[in-house]
C-alpha cells in the first residue's frame, strides 16, 4: 500500500536528477526493487531514496553496478572487503595518474616554451611513444 512519503517513478527521478530509465535499469541489474501499486506502477519509499543515493555515492567512486550490486545484497561486512580493496587499488591508481597529469601541466605552464618543445613535456611525450614492433625474420 501506497504512503504519503512513497515516490513514483518520475518523482524518485525528477529528486535526484535521473532519467526514469536508468532507475529502470537499475531495478533490471537488480540495485532497486521497487514495490508495485494495484496497477503495476513501481513505487518508492524512503528507504529506495537511501539506496539510490547509496548507488550514486558508488557510482562517484568508481564503483560498477555489479559490484555495488554485490556490496548491497550483503549485510557481512566480510562478503564485500575484497572488492573494497580492489576500488581502493583503482582509486589509488587514478589518483597517481591525475597527480602525474598535474605535474606535467603545471611544468607546461612554467614553461616558456610552447607545450610540444618544453624539455618536460618532451621526455613524457617520448616517453608515452609505444616501441616499434620487431621483425621477425
Amino acid at each position: 500500500m501506497k504512503s504519503s512519503d512513497d515516490l513514483s517513478i518520475g518523482e524518485l527521478a525528477e529528486r535526484f536528477g535521473l532519467a526514469t530509465h536508468v532507475l529502470r535499469h537499475w531495478e533490471t541489474m537488480g540495485l532497486l526493487r521497487p514495490a508495485r501499486g494495484p496497477g503495476g506502477a513501481r513505487y518508492y519509499t524512503p528507504s529506495d531514496l537511501e539506496r539510490v543515493a547509496i548507488i550514486l555515492m558508488g557510482k562517484e567512486a568508481g564503483f560498477a553496478l555489479g559490484d555495488l550490486r554485490a556490496l548491497l545484497s550483503t549485510d557481512s561486512p566480510m562478503d564485500h572487503r575484497d572488492v573494497l580493496r580492489r576500488q581502493v587499488s583503482e582509486l589509488e591508481a587514478r589518483i597517481t595518474q591525475a597527480q602525474t597529469a598535474k605535474t606535467l601541466i603545471e611544468h607546461a605552464l612554467a614553461c616558456p616554451k610552447p607545450f610540444a618543445t618544453c624539455p618536460h613535456a618532451r621526455n613524457r611525450i617520448t616517453a608515452n611513444i609505444p616501441p616499434a614492433p620487431s621483425t621477425k625474420r
